[in-house]
């Protein structure tokens, strides 16, 4: 008959978190050779075998067979409700699982109903840390200022790269008034500030596509071909590196900003201050503070330059402040007076 074993140890010993982590390797893959356990936990096979002999103490049923066919295993039946979670592990994840995960996939209650399970299972003295953790700690993903982006197709994105399938989509580029059809290769997907983008191979090639540009998609009978020992993180860092670095050296702009409202437009600018500010006493209006910033084009730069009316004006390049002069006759023009 199956038997419920509780197993705990010491977190604070590296060899209580070896030995645990051994029992969760074992109960997850069933057999494995020695040779494989030392790789996976970075020690030697003799140390293995102690390690198994510890458990064995403990009242743990595992056993080792050598030769050919050997390996390490737990009885057939055997069960445990380790966790394995120490107090800063449990608030880790009550924390960053509990609330402000980006909504979207359709899970939001399945991972609620899951932490509550796990909460269950978290070791009696820890659980009061994991609740304290839940209560008084809220991560919010969102930008400010934004709204959620209408996400129709994440679903059937979703399934492609849970089921290695093609995806024919129709997708509309941001500087592109109608989309183009393509098949794509999904790799995953990413959630970055509350936006969420498909990472996709295009002939080989990978690519990243804002999931709200996504207009029409279908999932393939064809197979998908993911490379093997695929690092998504990785590629996702080396994919917003290209986009970072996709403008150049960008548009160098230099503006000057009434001193008073000097630190919101810093907490606020969205290209990266290039020359220290510089502040002057010009103009009746008072103290001015001079910079340089870099914008990733003329559009950007009028759009983030405009909100803040007249504490900021644009100096350099004159075709900035040329487009910053006709925005504001339109804007102008939108309401005339009465």
């Amino acid at each position: 008959m199956p038997t419920d074993v509780s197993y705990s140890c010491d977190p604070a010993g590296m060899q209580a978190d070896r030995l645990l982590a051994l029992l969760l390797l074992l109960q997850a893959n069933g057999r494995l050779s020695a040779t494989k356990l030392a790789r996976e936990l970075e020690v030697s096979t003799r140390t293995i075998y102690r390690d198994l002999d510890a458990l064995s103490a403990a009242g743990v049923p595992v056993y080792a067979e050598r030769g050919r066919n050997g390996g390490c295993a737990l009885l057939p039946g055997f069960r445990t409700d380790v966790t394995g979670l120490t107090a800063a592990e449990a608030q880790a994840l009550f924390i960053f699982a509990g609330r402000g995960l980006p909504g979207g996939l359709g899970h939001e209650g399945d991972l609620t109903s899951a932490l509550r399970k796990l909460l269950a299972a978290v070791p009696e003295p820890h659980r009061p840390e994991a609740v304290r953790a839940r209560e008084r700690v809220v991560v919010d993903p969102t930008a400010w200022a934004r709204e959620a982006e209408p996400l129709p197709h994440l679903a059937t994105v979703q399934e492609t790269v849970w089921s290695d399938r093609q995806l024919r989509l129709r997708y509309r580029s941001s500087d592109a008034e109608v989309g183009r059809e393509l098949t794509v290769e999904p790799y995953g997907l990413v959630a970055k500030a509350g936006t969420w983008y498909l990472i996709a191979a295009e002939d080989g090639e990978p690519r990243l596509f804002r999931a709200s540009r996504i207009e029409t998609a279908t999932v393939l009978d064809a197979d998908a071909r993911r490379p093997a020992g695929l690092d998504l993180e990785a590629l996702w860092l080396e994919l917003r590196r290209r986009w970072d670095d996709r403008g150049g050296d960008g548009l160098a702009v230099r503006v000057r900003v009434r001193t008073t409202n000097l630190p919101r437009f810093l907490r606020m600018s969205v290209g990266p201050t290039i020359s220290p500010p510089v502040q002057g006493q010009e103009g009746a209006g008072g103290g001015w503070t001079h910079l340089g910033l870099r914008f990733r084009g003329e559009g950007p730069a009028v759009a983030f330059l405009l909100g803040f009316g007249g504490d900021v004006e644009a100096l350099e390049p004159a075709s900035l402040r040329s487009a910053m002069v006709a925005s504001g006759r339109a804007i102008a023009a939108r309401y005339p007076e009465a």
